[in-house]
C-alpha cells in the first residue's frame, strides 16, 4: 500500500475508480441515470474542479507570492522553473473545466434555469421571487470573470515572467507586476463568489 501512496499516478487513478464506483452506485437510486443523475455528476466534476483551481489560487496567494521575498536568491529557481510551471498547469486546466461542468450543471438544469441564471433573474421579467437567480449569476458572472482573467492575464503574463517566452528583464518584471495584480484580483473575487455558490445551494437549491 505504501509503494501505491508513493505514486501521484496511481494513487488518482485509485481514488478515481473508487469515485466511479460510487457514481455507479447512485445510478442506482430512485432517480436512475435520468437528467438529474446527470446534474449531480456536472456538479460533482465542478466540485472537484473548483477544489482544485481554487485551491491552487489560494496557494499562490496565501503561501508562494508572500514568502517569495524571504527566499535566497540561488533557491528561487527551483520555484520559478520547477514548481510555479507546475502549478500553473494544473491551475489554468483546472479553471477551465470548472467553467466548463458548471455551465453543464445550468443546462441540465433546463434553459429556464440557465436563462434566468445568467441573466441576474431578469429573463421573462423580474419579481422578488427570481432574487436566488440574482444571487446565484452574481457568482457564475464572478466565476466568469476569474476564468477570462486566468487565460486572458495571469498565464500569458506568466510566460513572459518565467522565461517560458523569450522577453527582456523589464519587460519580465512589467509582465510579473500585471500577474500578481491579476492574481489578486481574482483572490479578492473568490470568498464572494463562493459565498454565492455555497449559499444558494443551501437556500435556494
Amino acid at each position: 500500500m505504501a509503494g501505491l501512496l508513493l505514486n501521484f499516478r496511481n494513487t488518482m487513478i485509485l481514488s478515481v475508480v473508487f469515485a466511479i464506483i460510487m457514481l455507479f452506485a447512485f445510478s442506482q437510486g430512485p432517480h436512475g441515470m435520468d437528467q438529474t443523475y446527470w446534474q449531480a455528476v456536472f456538479r460533482w466534476m465542478h466540485v472537484f474542479f473548483g477544489v482544485l483551481w481554487i485551491g491552487l489560487l489560494y496557494y499562490f496567494n496565501f503561501v508562494q507570492t508572500r514568502k517569495m521575498p524571504d527566499i535566497p536568491a540561488e533557491l528561487k529557481p527551483a520555484i520559478s522553473k520547477y514548481i510555479t510551471p507546475e502549478a500553473l498547469f494544473w491551475f489554468r486546466w483546472s479553471a477551465l473545466f470548472t467553467v466548463l461542468a458548471g455551465l453543464g450543471v445550468a443546462a441540465l438544469r433546463g434553459h429556464v434555469y440557465a436563462a434566468k441564471v445568467l441573466t441576474l433573474g431578469l429573463a421573462g421579467g423580474y419579481d422578488p421571487s427570481d432574487r436566488g437567480f440574482t444571487l446565484m449569476g452574481v457568482g457564475v458572472w464572478l466565476a466568469l470573470v476569474m476564468f477570462l482573467n486566468v487565460w486572458g492575464v495571469i498565464w500569458p503574463n506568466q510566460k513572459i515572467a518565467l522565461g517560458i517566452k523569450e522577453a527582456d528583464a523589464d519587460a519580465k518584471a512589467k509582465a510579473a507586476r500585471t500577474a500578481t495584480l491579476a492574481s489578486r484580483i481574482n483572490l479578492l473575487l473568490s470568498l464572494p463568489m463562493l459565498t454565492s455558490m455555497a449559499m444558494y445551494q443551501t437556500l435556494y437549491g
